[in-house]
């Protein structure tokens, strides 16, 4: 496409953007300029993969375990609804400048969890559908400026609002995954699923937690090594980034090779 038929393209697109906003009216929201376009899409289309899986649980299933150790999955329901309220919070603080920590309390999440997976299955579904509709509210109430304030986490990291998106990205997919109804890192989005590994390894690196071996991608990108080159010789995991990315999360070895008698214990993700 030439420059120019470029710029005639654009153009329509933003006349068609304009009308349709004309036709919304005053009341509608929409994005920042400055929002990160990328982090929200991924919170956005996770949110809906998370509600399919869902969706495709009967009530009487909720009881039943989840993939995480102890929990049901009505708990881990209870807690991505939660969570959105939690990141509310923090969006909330970046708008207002009035402190609004994620949790009140380190008792206050453990609770949640275990209340909510109490609720009946029609109250815990209408939480994770409101919570995720006034976390897309307040978003879109964030400002061009507002979205560079800073807030701090549940686990004390100052990080800018931005960041929420991110945080809700990898909460509503990979815990689609653990609702262990057929949910799978195969169906993340390709860049999603680099960010996770990268967030998993940075994770390791900002607590001190030590790792070591080497990561080959069964594409031809390069491979990674973990920890330290001078602690000598390291296992190689070989595997599809989504395998890997699985494994890397705590969520189980699945097609993944060793050339070691078997796979390196690993830390915890957060």
């Amino acid at each position: 496409m030439s420059t120019e038929a470029r710029q005639i393209a654009e153009e329509g697109i933003e006349e068609a953007r304009a009308a349709l906003r004309a036709r919304q009216g005053a009341g509608a929201r929409y994005d920042s300029p400055n929002a990160p376009a990328t982090g929200l899409d991924w919170a956005r289309r996770g949110t809906a993969y998370f509600a399919r899986k869902l969706n495709e649980l009967r009530d009487d299933e909720l009881q039943q375990p989840s993939l995480l150790p102890g929990w049901t999955r009505a708990e881990l329901v209870a807690h991505v609804g939660y969570n959105a309220r939690a990141l509310t919070r923090l969006t909330q603080w970046a708008r207002t400048g009035v402190e609004t920590p994620m949790y009140l309390t380190d008792k206050q999440r453990g609770g949640e969890i275990l209340l909510g997976g109490t609720l009946p299955p029609r109250a815990l579904r209408n939480l994770f559908a409101h919570a995720e509709v006034h976390l897309n509210v307040e978003w879109r109430d964030l400002s061009a400026e507002q979205w560079d304030h800073e807030v701090r986490t549940a686990q004390g990291r100052q990080v800018p609002v931005r960041e929420t998106a991110w945080m809700r990205s990898r909460e509503v997919w990979v815990h689609a995954v653990d609702l262990a109804n057929g949910g799978s890192f195969l169906d993340f989005p390709p860049e999603l699923v680099n960010r996770i590994i990268a967030d998993v390894l940075a994770a390791w690196r900002r607590r001190g937690d030590h790792a070591r071996f080497l990561l080959a991608f069964e594409d031809d990108r390069a491979p990674i090594e973990v920890g330290d080159p001078e602690a000598g010789d390291a296992p190689t995991i070989s595997g599809t980034a989504p395998d890997l990315a699985r494994w890397l999360t705590g969520r189980g070895a699945r097609r993944l090779t060793c050339d070691a008698e078997e796979l390196p214990a690993i830390p915890r993700w957060f």
